[in-house]
């Protein structure tokens, strides 16, 4: 028997929660995103007057940023439209391809800004420190306002703690491009600006390794992280009337949506006696209060099944 039902009860959805939770604040997640996009232009424009590596490296990154927070909006975009008969989980895989195409960019910029800086280090270039402060300044104003548009909203989903957590960085970064033009203006030291470059580039990578291996690993449909599937059979095979579970597979369609599949193996009489369907709510009951897995397909079998299964079903 096989049921492709959810687990009925209040609160039941399709692990879309902080979705919601970030559609409610999409005006500020749009104004955020329209204040990175004139402040990318500014501080861009400023490294082309300055020479400033830093403010190039700085504007890159509130670029790649500026993705991030795209991402948060196009969750909810994708999160509204349903699924078809084409595309079962409607446009939810978009905002992952979308991840791993701004993971690239993000990863291209840290390693230019990295090996530039190095160079700059070596040969330091010429710079305007006046021209660097300006654009800098405007650029920590347009993070500011960014940060008190998040603030409030910091707290209601993952996306919105992310993209909060990416404006507050291009704002430390803008205080660092700041230092390093003060410095320059003082003192002549021009490799002020490679340093700093150098450091945002060293912030940009990681975060790039984290994004492209996140996106690589949902597109790989791998267990999401933190999920033990020791422990999913252990409390499958924990309720009454289930005797085995195998084929068992965890896979995330999008940032919060895990889906689990799996067969299982009950008692023979569960079939005559009607007690099966009862077992497929225990399951999914579980499932969801536990391991916050709220999307299951599970077919119920009795023993003996597996025997005439394709040799993948393990």
């Amino acid at each position: 028997m096989d049921s492709s039902g959810h687990s009925p009860g209040p609160g039941h959805g399709h692990g879309h929660g902080h979705v919601t939770a970030t559609g409610r604040h999409k005006g500020a997640l749009t104004g955020t995103l329209v204040i990175a996009l004139v402040t990318f232009a500014a501080q861009a424009i400023g490294a082309a007057v300055s020479g400033s590596l830093a403010l190039l490296a700085d504007a890159g990154h509130v670029l790649a940023d500026s993705g991030g927070v795209a991402l948060a909006l196009l969750a909810t975009i994708l999160a509204a439209r349903p699924p078809t008969g084409r595309r079962t989980f409607g446009w939810a895989r978009a905002e992952i391809l979308a991840a791993a195409v701004n993971g690239l960019v993000l990863a291209g910029i840290g390693v230019y800004v990295l090996l530039e800086g190095v160079r700059r280090l070596i040969e330091p270039s010429p710079v305007e420190p006046g021209g660097m402060a300006l654009f800098a300044l405007i650029g920590l104003v347009g993070n500011l306002i960014g940060v008190a548009l998040l603030f409030r909203a910091r707290e209601a989903s993952l996306n919105m703690r992310g993209a909060f957590l990416e404006v507050v960085t291009d704002t430390l970064t803008s205080v660092g491009v700041l230092i390093a033009a003060a410095v320059i203006a003082v003192s002549g030291f021009l490799r002020a600006d490679a340093l700093v470059s150098v450091v945002i580039g060293l912030v940009i990578l990681p975060r790039a390794v984290k994004l492209l291996g996140e996106a690589v690993n949902i597109l790989l449909e791998s267990a999401p992280a933190g999920v033990d599937l020791d422990e999913i059979r252990r409390h499958i095979r924990e309720v009454d009337h289930v005797r085995d579970v195998h084929d068992l597979h965890v896979h995330t369609v999008t940032s919060g949506l895990p889906v689990l599949t799996a067969h299982i193996v009950v008692d023979t009489e569960c079939f005559s006696d009607g007690h099966a369907p009862r077992i497929l709510d225990e399951l999914q009951h579980c499932l969801a209060g536990h391991f916050d897995v709220e999307h299951s397909t599970l077919q119920v079998e009795p023993a003996g099944h597996i025997e005439h299964e394709h040799p993948t079903h393990t």
